[in-house]
């Protein structure tokens, strides 16, 4: 691109004594720039782009020749301001932006606008420009290291590092090595840590730092866990009033065990079991399951299941009755967890070796016989076995591990019928969390429900709830609806838990994996109301106890979970927390009840007039469009009912209102017409 000739004279006009407001304006009148405030003007760049950047890189270079370092400034700032438009940003960076920006963080005189349009383009930046910024971290560090009573380096610095390290680490996947090195992740974390400590460190700046530990927790736990101060500090916000900096701060303890942790999967042996049963239960595992009632313990279940599904296959042997044997599996199915185990028909061949053998039945692995047995249940076509067919169905899909199956064939099954809460437990095994959710809250309503199939949707509603209650919650912005749905799902959840371990046998295997997010939940909902020795949870940790006996017990491996690993954490870690960050968690508390704690440094102090300029971007009739600042509304646990379903108490933002009142909220017309008979006689529409 030839360069543009600047006459001298535009240089001999601004001095390092002028205002940046005084500079910028002279900028925009001199070349005739359209108002970048406003989205008609950005386009008005893009039309002329090559001839806008050609003028400004000249002024630019004309500048840094003449050592005029705020004129230097106020072009980089005015770059910085395009890139509130995406394709003019990756034009910018295309052309060296960065390599203009840099050079001025070393003078003491652009050192703030410099950080402040960095911050300004981390902001607006997408992942390749805020990739390219964070392998700026080490300077970034240097900086604030080398300012350390500049509170305004410690804000901007940490609030770029922030968005640009988290466009590097916030990702599903292994970021690339080579990358995660170089932007040098533990020297961030460190100088993070030690930011947040100082007095001079604001609301704005605390709250970015707090998103910049949490999105290193994922792919960089050893890192965080090296890092000082940084776990006892994430526990510690815990007992922040603020619920929205809990849930950010749980949201990255959760992601911290996420590597070394192991799915909840067992391999279900009858044989163990019987053995572990042969050898006696303890005294006082004997009275729980005596308190709670013998035979409806799950291990009491779960043999007498084994037994008769053993007999039902082999008086299929002899009678060939499909129909028969269809039904007594798809009562077994619904009454424990593993009721269809796989064997096959067998005799004693030549040398002593098991063969198999064909008794003329349509299939030989017994997992085979659920299809069958599904077509001659519908062949009766009467509605109770058509309920059965769908259930051995699922079941099959399920043994088969063929989810989106059994899910499409529970969907089909709950529109033929939807009182058939075994359908809503197949549909909620996928990873679609809201769906789920969805599934087992209708499916828990249903009218007919076996205690193992309402004990699973329990499980599965409170593991829905939690991961999206935790995950809605740290991102959520303010004044955004999804914030107040966030609350709706922790309180599901955590009610949900509570039910279950009221509920379920003691023996139930599912009953760890309660117990943490219980104990998690109530962690995150109740936080400084908890006593700093956590005594609220006594019980639910004797119970936890009872259960790891059990499993023991019962020859169940205790998995190391993510949700087991993260309560691990918060326990061990908690009086530390409260010990070593207790004091500045009431003052980050007493910093966010403050109305101004939104406002950066950078806009409020008037040596940086131009921070202002940067951030006011308007729309086209003239409304004010401010960036989002990364601040957590305080929002009541108490006031969720407008995010439940009036029926079936799922958390959605987005349920419909009763047409006759517009009181009551419901996830469809099926849950409308379930609470008719309820809700009548309050519905002013009746």
């Amino acid at each position: 691109m030839p360069a543009y000739t600047i006459p001298e004279g535009f240089f001999a006009d601004i001095d390092n004594g002028a205002t940046w407001a005084v500079i910028v304006d002279y900028l925009c009148k001199y070349f005739d720039l359209p108002d970048l405030s406003t989205r008609s003007g950005l386009k008005k760049v893009h039309a002329h782009f090559n001839d806008i950047y050609k003028k400004l890189d000249s002024a630019y270079v004309g500048a840094q020749r003449r050592g005029n370092e705020k004129l230097m400034g106020g072009i980089v700032g005015v770059w910085a301001k395009m890139c509130a438009d995406a394709i003019l940003r990756d034009k910018l960076f295309h052309e060296g932006l960065l390599s203009k920006v840099m050079p001025l963080l070393e003078h003491d005189s652009t050192r703030h606008m410099a950080l402040n349009a960095l911050t300004v383009v981390t902001h607006h930046g997408g992942t390749a420009a805020r990739r390219e910024i964070a392998r700026k971290n080490p300077v970034l560090v240097r900086l604030i290291q080398a300012h350390p009573q500049d509170a305004k380096v410690l804000e901007l610095a940490t609030v770029t590092m922030a968005h640009a390290t988290s466009a590097v680490l916030s990702v599903e996947d292994p970021p690339d090595a080579g990358l995660v090195k170089e932007i040098q992740v533990r020297n961030v974390l460190k100088t993070a840590v030690e930011g947040i400590r100082k007095p001079i460190a604001s609301h704005y700046m605390i709250d970015h730092a707090f998103g910049l530990l949490t999105s290193a927790t994922r792919h960089c736990p050893q890192d965080c866990k090296a890092t000082p101060g940084m776990l006892p500090l994430l526990v510690g916000c815990l007992r922040s009033s603020n619920l929205g900096a809990r849930c950010t701060a749980l949201g990255g303890l959760i992601r911290l065990t996420a590597n070394e942790s192991e799915p909840d999967r067992q391999n279900f042996d009858p044989q163990r079991l019987v053995a572990a049963v042969q050898r006696g239960f303890p005294e006082n595992l004997q009275d729980l399951m005596l308190d709670y009632g013998f035979e409806r313990c799950d291990t009491v279940l779960t043999l007498k299941s084994t037994a008769d599904y053993q007999r039902a296959m082999m008086r299929c042997a002899q009678d060939h009755d499909l129909y028969a044997l269809g039904k007594t599996l798809a009562m077994l199915i619904q009454r424990t967890e593993f009721s269809i185990a796989e064997g096959m028909f067998q005799t004693d061949g030549p040398g002593g070796r098991r063969e198999t053998l064909d008794i003329g039945l349509p299939f030989t692995m017994w997992t085979d016989s659920l299809p069958h047995c599904a077509k001659a249940l519908r062949a009766r076509g009467r509605p109770a076995d058509l309920d059965d067919a769908d259930v051995l169905d699922l079941k099959f899909y399920i043994i088969r591990s063929r989810i989106p199956d059994a899910i499409s064939q529970g969907q089909r099954a709950v529109e033929r019928n939807p009182d058939l809460a075994y359908a809503y437990y197949a549909i909620s095994m996928g990873a679609d969390h809201e769906q789920g959710l969805r599934a087992v809250k209708k499916g828990l309503k249903c009218k007919t429900i076996t205690p193992f199939v309402r004990n699973y949707m329990l499980w599965r509603a409170v593991e829905h709830a939690g991961d999206l209650g935790v995950s809605v919650l740290q991102d959520a912005k303010q004044d955004d609806g999804r914030y107040a749905e966030g609350v709706a799902f922790l309180m599901s959840a955590w009610e949900d838990s509570k039910t279950f371990t009221a509920e379920a046998p003691p023996d139930n295997r599912h009953m760890q994996t309660i117990l943490n997010w219980y104990m998690i939940l109530t962690i995150a909902i109740k936080g400084p109301e908890l006593s700093e020795d956590l005594r609220e949870l006594a019980p639910a940790k004797r119970k936890l106890e009872t259960s790891t006996q059990f499993m023991n017990m019962l020859n169940f491996t205790i998995k190391k979970t993510q949700m087991r690993l993260a309560r691990e954490i918060i326990l061990d870690l908690y009086s530390k927390g409260v010990r070593e960050w207790g004091d500045f968690i009431k003052h980050f508390d007493e910093l966010d009840s403050r109305t101004d704690k939104q406002k950066p440094l950078s806009s409020t102090q008037a040596d940086d007039d131009l921070a202002a300029w940067l951030e006011n971007m308007k729309l086209d009739d003239g409304e004010d469009e401010r960036p989002h600042v990364c601040s957590h509304p305080k929002i009541s646990t108490n006031n969720v009912a407008l995010y439940r379903c009036s029926w079936c108490g799922n958390p959605s933002a987005v349920l419909r209102k009763c047409g006759g009142c517009g009181k009551t909220r419901y996830c469809d017309g099926q849950c409308q017409k379930k609470h008719w008979s309820e809700h009548k006689t309050d519905c002013k529409g009746k």
